[in-house]
């Protein structure tokens, strides 16, 4: 009798191959970005002031004893992609974990496999955690004795500033690097790869493309990889063959690939008050051109023109003050403009505005003044009020003295007269001798020398 063919194993077999082929196709239709995600350090493009020869990332990846991690920067920057890196090079236990769809139970099942883990083979466990700064302060929490034990090596990634977004104990427990946006010379590389991968990449496609195009994109992306990665498969999938077969990625396929420019710009991150910030220092420093770029970013990012508009008036007056008092009148003036029009035409009286206030000549003696002044009140003895400057206007106040001996200063010469206005002799605003306040330094000099007398 014939013996039968071992057909569960070939059932097997073919089920075998069914399953790669599904999974081949479903990572065919993964975007190219992922597809691109590099599988090694090797592969790994930029961010080589944390990751260059003898680097301590490196040194630690290299000898598979890192600790706890947080990686921190603008999106499409490669923080994913290291941890994934890292999770191929380390004989660590790796589980992946996205902040923005897991809870405190998930966590603590993958705590708990972790601790059983290390007791019974010694197996480290890294718990990845993208976008850990959308944890709330109890989820962070609950990490927090792990990652003191050593059971678990965190890796956070995340977009905000760890400082502002994790809890303290969490981050001393951690080594935080911050990864810089990518160069454009960076992003070419990338995009270079994926032309010519064959099997990850574009590179089974017959594509032209144009080093412009590239170098735009390149340009426009602003350091996000991803960014780049996503305009370029949309320009090469759209753009249809010419006759010799070929798809042309042209300047103008690029141009239209990438469409409104994205700009990093969160309204309560790192971005906004880091990009308000140089917009002050740019006023303050007299250069009209940088303080216009940073209103151009703000206003391009959507940021409310009344926000701009208020920080335009006190730097009006903090920064120019009455080296010329007229920067605070047209800055008061743009604020209330930009109320009336709104978005796009206040773009041009807010720019008017900033423009003066730069090239205004600069005095901070006022701001100094009253902060001198705010500190004589709360730390030292409040002063009391001169007698002869008291109230006398209500019934009784003669009777205490009040007003008397006070001296009108409209009956002197030049509407002046020498007399105390406050018991202790100080001084607090120093007028400079920048534009106008040069002539309120000289009346005030010239005033202490004037002999006073009746008219």
């Amino acid at each position: 009798m014939p013996t039968k063919k071992p057909t569960k194993h070939i059932s097997e077999d073919k089920s075998d191959l069914f399953e790669g082929e599904r999974e081949e196709r479903v990572f065919q239709t993964r975007p190219l970005s992922v597809r691109m995600r590099p599988q090694t350090l090797e592969e790994y493009v930029g961010q080589t002031h944390i990751l260059g020869e003898g680097k301590l990332l490196t040194r630690a990846i290299e000898a598979d004893r890192i600790s706890s991690l947080i990686l921190y920067g603008p999106p499409g920057t490669g923080k994913t992609t290291l941890a994934y890196c890292i999770s191929r090079r380390t004989d660590a236990v790796f589980e992946r974990v996205n902040a923005v769809a897991s809870n405190v139970e998930e966590l603590r099942k993958i705590i708990s496999a972790a601790q059983n883990r290390r007791m019974n083979t010694g197996n480290r466990t890294i718990v990845f955690i993208d976008e850990i700064h959308r944890f709330n302060k109890a989820q962070q929490d609950v990490l927090m004795p792990d990652v003191e034990n050593g059971n678990i090596i965190l890796i956070g990634a995340t977009t905000m500033n760890p400082f502002f977004s994790l809890v303290s104990p969490l981050l001393s427990r951690s080594l935080v690097f911050e990864l810089e946006p990518l160069s454009a010379q960076d992003i070419l590389i990338v995009l270079n790869r994926a032309l010519s991968d064959k099997s990850r990449g574009l590179g089974q496609m017959k594509i032209a493309a144009d080093q412009d195009a590239l170098e735009f994109l390149a340009e426009v992306a602003d350091g996000d990889a991803r960014r780049a990665l996503n305009a370029l498969e949309v320009g090469c999938l759209t753009t249809s063959k010419n006759k010799a077969g070929e798809i042309h990625f042209s300047l103008a396929a690029a141009q239209e690939s990438i469409q409104k420019k994205q700009v990093r710009y969160d309204r309560d991150g790192d971005a906004h008050y880091d990009t308000i910030s140089a917009f002050i220092k740019s006023m303050r420093g007299s250069d009209p051109d940088a303080a216009l770029y940073w209103l151009a970013k703000m206003i391009y990012a959507g940021e409310d023109p009344r926000f701009i508009a208020r920080r335009v008036c006190i730097c009006a007056s903090e920064d120019v003050g009455n080296a010329d008092p007229q920067a605070l009148v047209l800055a008061t003036a743009v604020f209330q403009a930009v109320e009336t029009l709104g978005m796009p035409e206040a773009r041009i009286p807010l720019a008017q505005a900033v423009v003066y206030v730069a090239c205004a000549p600069k005095s901070n003696a006022s701001y100094l003044g009253i902060e001198k002044a705010l500190d004589d009140v709360k730390a030292r003895r409040v002063q009391e009020v001169p007698v002869h400057l008291k109230d006398s206007h209500y019934p009784g106040a003669q009777k205490l003295g009040h007003g008397q001996e006070y001296k009108y200063a409209h009956d002197y010469k030049d509407h002046f007269v020498d007399q105390v206005y406050m018991p202790k002799d100080v001084h607090y605003y120093e007028p400079t001798d920048q534009g106008y306040e040069a002539k309120i330094r000289e009346r005030i000099n010239g005033l202490k020398n004037t002999k006073n007398y009746k008219k």
